[in-house]
């Protein structure tokens, strides 16, 4: 099977653990906070990085496999993950200013970029 079909089969699999996840948790905690995009969130940097050391580091992992679940499963679960390691590789590498940098230039520019979205389509479709 072809690297591309795992990745897109994976993305899948990930979208709709993204889905049940936060569906029972808004079922069991209700809407006071958003616990499932957290628990997301949490989970999803936990097992992006147990992916990239067991296909990287520990070599455990074919290339294919690693991109499957990382790129796909985690990618369809949750890209938050893929932010987060990208933080902590250059933490682990001392890079603490480029840390820092893309944490702050990726919160704040996200939320503009919401911001932006938000009056684009207002603007373009209205006020409901």
């Amino acid at each position: 099977m072809s690297r591309f079909l795992l990745i897109c089969l994976g993305g899948a699999a990930g979208t709709g653990a993204r889905y049940l996840l936060s569906a029972w948790a808004l079922e069991f905690f209700g809407p006071v906070f958003p616990f499932g995009t957290l628990a997301v969130n949490l989970i999803g940097s936990f097992l992006l990085s147990v992916v990239m050391y067991a296909g990287i580091d520990a070599a455990v992992l074919s290339p294919t496999m690693r991109l499957a679940l990382g790129t796909g499963v985690m990618g369809g679960f949750t890209t938050y993950s893929t932010f987060n390691f990208e933080t902590m590789k250059y933490v682990q590498d001392g890079a603490w200013g480029s840390a820092a940098l893309y944490v702050t230039v990726t919160v704040v520019a996200c939320f503009l970029a919401g911001i932006a979205g938000w009056a684009t389509a207002r603007s373009v479709l209205g006020t409901y």
